[in-house]
């Protein structure tokens, strides 16, 4: 049986009290939710199982930063082909258990927001990780989306060992996030990307040191 098949054997969707509670945060999650500024009906939480549900919802809000703008490696027209590729390579790291996926679902359980933790890093760095594809949908912008997923991907980090992160951003928005966050500016390389429309453009990068709580 191919790793997608496994995948999609599994569960798709496991009860919120299966996960960790370090991975659920919403409106009502008490505790869990102390220091994030996240809508009603918002929840977090990493997933566990990556199946046919988390891959159309994480394609759909791929393509939709791409169009919108955002440097993520990713170049116009982005279609539903290559968005599905990337995750469910992604997925399959995931279920080796070299990165983290962490979602930002509404309401109706679907997925607005997203950021991954990558664990798989040189042997001379076990204590490091990379966040990458912080990635929120126009429609969920500006409600405190990000902030929480960073929370989680921080906090997720921290429990798997991690104690440096690192990330880079072509983002302004992005990189006031960051910054509020508690991310260390480390330096600008201009002309390191491209925008999805041809365009050059400078990434800024960032460095955050953990310590367990």
């Amino acid at each position: 049986m191919d790793i997608y098949s496994i995948i999609l054997a599994a569960r798709l969707c496991q009860p919120l009290n299966t996960y960790p509670r370090l991975y659920i945060f919403s409106a009502l999650a008490g505790d869990a939710c102390k220091g994030l500024h996240v809508p009603d009906g918002i929840q977090i939480r990493r997933l566990q199982v990556v199946g046919e549900r988390e891959i159309q919802g994480l394609s759909e809000v791929l393509i939709d930063c791409v169009e919108g703008g955002a440097s993520v490696s990713f170049m116009l027209p982005m279609t539903v082909e290559k968005a599905r590729a990337f995750w469910e390579k992604a997925a399959q790291s995931a279920l080796r258990g070299e990165r983290m996926i962490f979602v930002a679902e509404d309401g109706s359980g679907a997925i607005v927001g997203t950021v991954q933790v990558v664990l798989d890093l040189p042997e001379n760095q076990p204590h490091r990780g990379d966040v990458s594809k912080m990635l929120v949908h126009r429609k969920a912008r500006r409600l405190g989306v990000g902030a929480a997923l960073m929370t989680a991907a921080e906090q997720g980090a921290l429990s798997a060992g991690k104690t440096v992160l690192v990330l880079d951003t072509a983002s302004d928005d992005a990189e006031r996030l960051y910054r509020r966050q508690g991310w260390q500016f480390s330096g600008t390389i201009p002309d390191y990307a491209l925008m999805p429309d041809g365009a050059y453009c400078a990434t800024h990068f960032f460095y955050k040191m953990l310590k367990p709580s």
